[in-house]
């Protein structure tokens, strides 16, 4: 685990003479990426023993570190519980993995919705990872008021 650079120290953020919650510098980004079926093999929680030896997937690899290097935020946000966080730790640096953080106990399932005042992008990971690219889709949203 690293601590962040000088590009992604928070900006902080007055609205209304209020202190808010900070925000990222322009071009910034906070990713929020799943282990399990995503970076490596798919390890249930039920088997533990695996996660020491799950096989990487060498582009996530690649690409997350990539981001690192670019000044973004990597945090790895997992279904796994906190009794898995030394072995996941010890694979992480194995494989060489840059991140700032760790979050676990990710609830289970998928079909996700997160809401949040602040703006919240999904990717879903379909088998490769590659740089992101923009693509114009169907989103579900709160109504606007009238």
């Amino acid at each position: 685990m690293k601590a962040p650079n000088e590009a992604q120290k928070l900006v902080e953020t007055v609205e209304n003479g209020a202190l808010i919650s900070p925000i990222l510098p322009e071009g910034i980004k906070n990713y929020l990426i799943d282990i399990d079926g995503t970076i490596c093999d798919d390890i249930p929680n039920e088997e533990p023993e695996r996660m020491l030896t799950a096989q990487v997937y060498p582009e996530a690899l690649k690409i997350l570190n990539k981001w690192f290097e670019e000044g973004h935020i990597i945090t790895f946000f997992t279904s796994r519980t906190e009794a898995h966080r030394e072995y996941t730790e010890i694979w992480l640096k194995k494989h060489g993995f840059n991140y700032h953080a760790m979050l676990m106990g990710k609830p289970r399932g998928g079909n996700y919705h997160w809401i949040d005042n602040h703006i919240v992008r999904a990717t879903q990971y379909k088998g490769k990872f590659t740089d992101l690219v923009s693509k114009k889709v169907n989103i579900e949203v709160f109504q606007d008021e009238d």
